[in-house]
């Protein structure tokens, strides 16, 4: 609920006016107090020691020893008592002798005229025990009791009055002692004064002052009021709904107002209208500004998309290739980023995975971004080995950089049907591997310079081998780099961590959970940097094959190509291709009976994804067909050379041939699409 000024003015005097007519009260009864304490204490201080100074020693042996009651002397002083009692105002007057738990009372002076009442007064030679005289309720009441004893006992009276302030009443109280020619004290005269008037009279004064404070601040708030009203809130009003009227109307031309006060707030009108002519000025060129960002936000947007569409983003990307997972994933941060990654075949059995970052950010970074990655793949597709690629298209990025950008590159090329991997390194992160069955590590690898930034830079490769249940997992720096609030880094050791956690997922969801554990780190901070990630797994080469055992004998080729025949049918591969895989088994059949030597052979067939796959072991001579040279069909009959022309059938028929001798076993393994 919103409050107006006036009321808030209002409330703020009216705490302020409380507080100070509070203190200004409490000042005057606390000076009050001190004055009228120190005044009467110096009262009874005074009277008590000329009592005691007037009263004659001799007179007071006599009247404290046995009969002392009887004598004149007795007489003489209780009306001396009387009179000083009653000329002093005197609460009580009292001649005593105290000792160690109790007070004897010898003369207790009593003016009836005061109101004093002669059934209160303690007779002559009255032993009062202290813990009797007291307050129960007190324990300091008790305190004082004890100090008078301990004064009297070393010949001394009080050297300041003692306060009671309990139940029995408000009084000052002092003690003189009364002391023989030796000097040794033989009584006392007990001086009590009442104090009630002098607390009644104050808080008649602090009422008083309380009252009389109020009025005179409350006149003064009133005034004050109608000043603030007239100088400050009615101005502030005028200028408040001459505001709420523009922006109901949303009228900003020539509107004005006139507030004359001479103060502050005439400047604040002064300077609401010069706001008034900007805002008039500001909306004239609102559109224009609207237009021109919408402009940039569009082809903002459509450079975001083109550079996503030069990303490989349909996953997975081959899925005829069984022998590898691949994904990856950019998280730009900006609209636009410097980040890419690419993975394209280079071959049918060569795939290369680039991993680069460009320095800056934004719309530059994206086109110096486009250019590298399209450099990087032209030239590994031509064949050139990953040093290779990273020192041509560093000469060819070299070449009129004057923006000075650069970009750091780790680029790999994988031999799918051997694993092996050459791989380089432009100043790029560490890859990641994990072993089968192993934990992700950082992979240190050997670090070039950036491209970029020198010509005729050379790079060094070095081979990385990857076998089935291997993994690699590559990145750019805003992984590591990423901040939380606490302007900590995310680290590389928080990363593999988090590959670590999980390593049994597929790429996909590896490269997921680290995103998630990033963005998990980082909280509320901003992203500064792109966020790019790659992940390959290396399958099984082949998949699970049905095998059929045999002895290397022509008997024995029926057996198999019904077989063959069986499994093709139930994977309903069409009837051409079955034709054509039986010619190829006859022939890799034949050449294992007559010329391997083996004394066993294994055939194996499988149809996955569009493919047909067989595989042929035996334990004969080494032998790798691919090496046989094509005959020469062009020429007659007659002059071709004997052989080589079933091999060749075989190369044309099927899509793709491996070889490998390994443990005495001669492994062929072919492909049809």
């Amino acid at each position: 609920m919103k409050i107006k000024l006036l009321p808030k003015f209002i409330i703020s005097l009216g705490i302020v006016g409380l507080i100070l007519t509070i203190a200004t009260s409490l000042f005057s009864y606390a000076t009050s107090k001190s004055y009228l304490g120190k005044m009467y204490a110096k009262r009874v201080m005074t009277n008590c020691n000329v009592i005691a100074a007037m009263i004659d020693v001799e007179d007071v042996k006599t009247i404290i020893s046995d009969g002392g009651n009887q004598t004149p002397e007795y007489q003489k002083m209780c009306k001396l008592f009387n009179q000083l009692k009653k000329d002093g105002d005197v609460t009580s007057l009292s001649l005593v002798v105290p000792d160690e738990d109790s007070v004897c009372f010898y003369i207790d002076a009593l003016v009836e005229e005061m109101g004093d009442d002669p059934a209160n007064q303690i007779p002559y030679g009255s032993d009062i025990l202290y813990v009797d005289a007291a307050n129960p309720d007190d324990p300091a009441d008790m305190e004082k009791y004890i100090t008078i004893w301990q004064r009297y006992a070393k010949n001394k009276g009080l050297d300041k009055p003692i306060v009671t302030d309990n139940d029995y009443g408000y009084n000052y109280t002092w003690v003189s002692v009364i002391l023989d020619e030796s000097g040794n004290a033989i009584a006392e005269i007990q001086y009590i004064l009442d104090m009630s008037e002098a607390r009644a009279y104050l808080i008649s004064l602090l009422t008083n002052m309380l009252l009389i404070s109020f009025a005179i601040i409350g006149l003064t708030i009133v005034a004050y009021i109608f000043f603030v009203r007239k100088m400050v809130t009615k101005p502030i009003g005028k200028l408040t709904d001459f505001t709420q009227e523009i922006t109901e109307t949303n009228n900003f031309e020539n509107q004005r107002i006139e507030i004359k006060t001479g103060d502050e707030i005439e400047s604040l009108s002064d300077s609401f209208n010069f706001m008034l002519e900007e805002i008039q000025n500001y909306i004239s060129n609102l559109s224009k500004i609207t237009a021109e960002k919408e402009r940039i936000g569009a082809e903002l947007d459509v450079a975001k998309h083109i550079q996503e569409s030069m990303l490989p983003c349909i996953f997975p990307p081959f899925p005829e290739r069984h022998e590898f997972d691949i994904f990856a994933s950019m998280t730009p941060a900006k609209e636009v980023g410097g980040d890419f990654y690419d993975f394209f075949l280079v071959d049918e059995d060569h795939l290369a995975m680039v991993m680069a970052d460009v320095s800056g950010k934004g719309v530059p970074a994206a086109m110096f971004m486009m250019i590298s990655k399209t450099l990087i793949k032209s030239a590994t597709q031509s064949g050139l080995s990953p040093a290779a690629v990273l020192e041509k298209v560093n000469n060819q990025l070299c070449e009129n950089n004057d923006a000075e950008m650069f970009v750091t590159v780790w680029l790999g090329i994988l031999e799918i049907s051997t694993g092996k991997m050459i791989c380089a390194n432009a100043g790029h992160e560490y890859p990641v591997i994990m072993r089968k069955d192993g934990e992700f590590e950082l992979y240190k690898d050997k670090h070039g310079f950036v491209l970029a930034a020198m010509e005729d830079i050379r790079y060094k490769e070095y081979e990385l081998e990857m076998n089935a249940g291997d993994r690699l997992f590559v990145y750019t720096d805003g992984v590591p780099e990423t901040i939380n609030l606490s302007n900590t880094l995310y680290g590389t050791d928080r990363m593999v961590a988090a590959l670590n956690r999980a390593k049994t997922g597929s790429c996909s969801q590896l490269l997921e959970a680290v995103h998630q554990d990033v963005k998990f780190f980082a909280g509320e901070a901003e992203q500064f940097d792109d966020i790019t990630m790659l992940c390959l797994e290396i399958k099984n080469t082949l998949p699970d094959l049905k095998e059929i055992k045999i002895e290397p004998s022509l008997d024995k080729m029926p057996e198999v190509t019904e077989f063959f025949d069986r499994i093709l049918s139930e994977a309903e591969v069409p009837a051409k291709t079955v034709l054509q895989i039986n010619v190829v088994v006859d022939e890799i059949l034949s050449n294992i009976i007559y010329y391997s030597g083996a004394t066993s052979v294994k055939a194996g067939c499988a149809s996955i994804n569009d493919q047909v796959i067989l595989q042929f072991t035996d334990n004969g001579r080494p032998y790798d067909p691919r090496e046989k040279a094509d005959p020469d069909i062009s020429l007659p009959l007659e002059e071709r050379e004997n052989g080589g022309l079933g091999i060749f059938m075989v190369k044309k028929i099927m899509d793709e041939i491996s070889y490998e001798y390994k443990d005495g076993q001669n492994i062929l393994t072919l492909f049809k699409r």
